[in-house]
């Protein structure tokens, strides 16, 4: 049933699809679908506007229309169904995957060079990895290894095409990895924020791949440093497709 009532109102010319105001919708009434915030559904609005001001374009505004009556029970039951569908990702295997096993292990202290000529046998390349798991969607925002660390932040294909991730980038850092164009990008806000409030990191370096698809991890991290309040040191790595550093700068 429709009644006149008090309704968020987006202004799609002005969003530009940050995604600051989804988290604080607590119903979530607000998602971002092909890169602009829109309303789900009227019934899962309150009209309240909590959203207002964490919109940095003032794409939000309250008006009144005729709208679906809010529906409580309804918020209850679509919240429910995402909880659901996020444990559901993060649930263990039933053959035991140990993926979601936090584990922590020393690396070696000397990292082998690598560099060896090919008249010398090559040393043996040592991992400087000190934690597990590394999927961004896996580690739980209370992990102990991501206290007062140096995180850094990959996306996935940036461990295969640079060679010296592990003596380069790795050694003395916390690493979490994820792919921005294949999983979503609100649970990564989320989960960063979620860190970025309770883990004290010290420093963020990101490092993606110079396509396209890469682009959105550094604005993820910044945006959960927005809505977690933190102010953390962060360096933006650009890889090229055939493993060298491109791009490098600071804020």
């Amino acid at each position: 049933m429709k009644v006149l009532r008090k309704i968020i109102k987006i202004d799609e010319e002005k969003c530009d699809g940050c995604g600051l105001c989804v988290p604080s919708c607590a119903e979530g009434a607000i998602e971002i679908i092909d890169g602009k915030a829109k309303v789900v559904s009227d019934k899962f609005c309150d009209g309240l506007g909590a959203c207002l001001g964490k919109c940095p374009n003032d794409a939000l505004s309250i008006i009144e229309r005729d709208a679906d009556e809010f529906d409580e029970e309804a918020v209850l039951h679509f919240l429910s169904e995402k909880d659901k569908k996020h444990d559901k990702e993060e649930k263990t295997l039933p053959c035991g995957c140990p993926s979601i096993t936090i584990q922590n292990f020393i690396p070696d202290k000397n990292l082998a060079d690598a560099s060896g000529s090919s008249a010398e046998p090559k040393a043996t390349i040592a991992s400087a990895l000190s934690h597990w798991p590394i999927q961004i969607r896996l580690v739980p925002a209370n992990a102990g290894f991501l206290k007062n660390a140096d995180l850094l932040v990959i996306a996935d294909c940036t461990a295969v095409a640079f060679p010296t991730l592990h003596q380069d980038l790795l050694k003395g850092k916390v690493i979490l990895m994820g792919c921005p164009k294949f999983d979503e990008t609100d649970d990564y806000v989320k989960k960063f924020a979620e860190i970025f409030k309770v883990a004290g990191i010290k420093s963020i370096t990101t490092a993606v791949m110079e396509v396209p698809c890469c682009s959105g991890l550094p604005l993820i991290v910044k945006k959960a440093m927005h809505i977690a309040g933190a102010k953390i040191p962060m360096e933006e790595l650009v890889i090229s497709i055939r493993g060298k550093i491109i791009s490098s700068s600071s804020s």
